[in-house]
Order: structure tokens, then C-alpha cells, then sequence
């Protein structure tokens, strides 16, 4: 995982990646879903820490694990589309 790129940005590229668009056509923009702010300070550290977030944005099921493993998750009835953003 590369702890230079912030996780709000790692998570709108996944999205992004997910759905097949560019980042820039994401609709609404992630920090108006949820505090990016937030989200950033919680997996900047560098301790071990016991930390997960999970959330839906723009009908995607995100979860993010203690190692900033990143899976998005179609929340329709299909949930067999996944994506995992390193």
C-alpha cells in the first residue's frame, strides 16, 4: 500500500476504476459522502492501529481495513462485481 497517496484519493480512484469512468466524472465528489479530512487522518498514521471504515458512495459498498486495503462492492443485486484498490 502506498501510505503517499491519501486514502480518500485511493478510494475515488478505485471508484472511478470500478465503474470505468475518470476520476473527475465521479458525481457527487467523496468529501461531499463523507469527511475526507477524517478519513485521511484515521490511515496517515503509522502505528498499528485496529481501524476499519465502511460506507456506500455512488451505489458501491466501501470497506477499508486496519492495512488500507481498499474493496469496493456493487451494492445492487449483483454483488459479485468487486474491485480492490491496492
Amino acid at each position: 500500500m502506498s501510505r503517499s497517496v491519501p486514502i480518500s484519493i485511493r478510494v475515488v480512484q478505485g471508484v472511478a476504476a470500478h465503474e470505468g469512468v475518470e476520476p473527475v466524472d465521479l458525481e457527487p465528489p467523496l468529501h461531499e459522502v463523507v469527511d475526507t479530512d477524517a478519513l485521511n487522518m484515521l490511515f496517515r498514521s503509522t502505528d498499528d492501529s485496529n481501524v476499519s471504515v465502511e460506507f456506500t458512495y455512488r451505489g458501491t459498498h466501501v470497506c477499508i481495513d486496519d492495512s488500507g486495503k481498499i474493496e469496493i462492492t456493487a451494492t445492487t443485486t449483483d454483488s459479485s462485481s468487486s474491485t480492490t484498490a491496492e
